[in-house]
C-alpha cells in the first residue's frame, strides 16, 4: 500500500475524509497513522556516473578526493567514467578525470578509447587534449577500426588534426 504525507487536516478545509468503501482506494483519515516516508539511497557509482554526465565538476572532485568510487570502473552502460565524460563533450569534466588518475587508454566493453569517442562524436578539443598527453591514435577497437577511421569527414577539425585529406 502507497501512503502520501497529508499537507493539512482533512476536516479544517471542509474536504470529507473518504473510506476504501466509497471509491476503493485505501486513504488514511489522520497524518499520525501514515507511515514514514523512506528515501532511496544509489550506489556512489551511479551517482558519480550521473554527475559525469551532467559535467558536475565540483562535486566529481568531492567523490574523487573522498575515494568514493574507482575510475576503472566499467558502468552498466559498458563504459568507464572517462568514456562518459568524452561523450558529453565536456573538456573540463575530461580534464578533471584525467588529474585524478584516468587512463585516457582505458577502453570500454567495445574496446573503445576515449579518443575512439572523441573522434566518433566529433569533439575535436577533447581528441587534442588526448593526444596532448599521448593518447594512441593507432589503438583499435574491437571491430578493428583506430580513431581516425571513426571521423565524419564533414567535420572541419577533426580530419585536419589526423592530417587527412578531404575532399571540398
Amino acid at each position: 500500500m502507497k501512503y502520501f504525507q497529508c499537507p493539512v487536516d482533512s476536516q479544517t478545509i471542509g474536504i470529507k475524509a473518504y473510506t476504501q468503501q466509497d471509491c476503493g482506494v485505501p486513504v488514511c483519515k489522520s497524518c499520525d497513522s501514515l507511515k514514514q516516508i523512506r528515501s532511496v539511497h544509489f550506489p556512489n557509482d551511479v551517482v558519480f556516473q550521473d554527475y559525469v554526465r551532467h559535467g558536475e565538476l565540483e562535486r566529481i572532485g568531492l567523490f574523487m578526493r573522498a575515494r568514493r568510487v574507482s575510475l576503472d570502473t566499467i558502468y552498466h552502460s559498458g563504459m568507464a567514467a572517462m568514456h562518459e565524460a568524452v561523450l558529453t563533450g565536456n573538456l573540463d569534466c575530461v580534464k578533471l578525470l584525467v588529474l585524478h588518475g584516468a587512463d585516457i587508454h582505458q577502453r570500454d566493453k567495445e574496446g573503445w578509447t576515449p579518443l575512439h569517442m572523441a573522434c566518433s562524436d566529433g569533439f575535436p578539443h577533447i581528441a587534442r587534449y588526448l593526444l596532448s598527453l599521448g593518447a594512441d591514435p593507432e589503438l583499435e577497437n574491437d571491430c578493428g577500426e583506430k580513431p581516425a577511421d571513426l571521423i565524419d569527414l564533414e567535420n572541419k577539425e577533426l580530419p585536419e588534426i589526423y592530417g587527412l585529406a578531404v575532399n571540398d
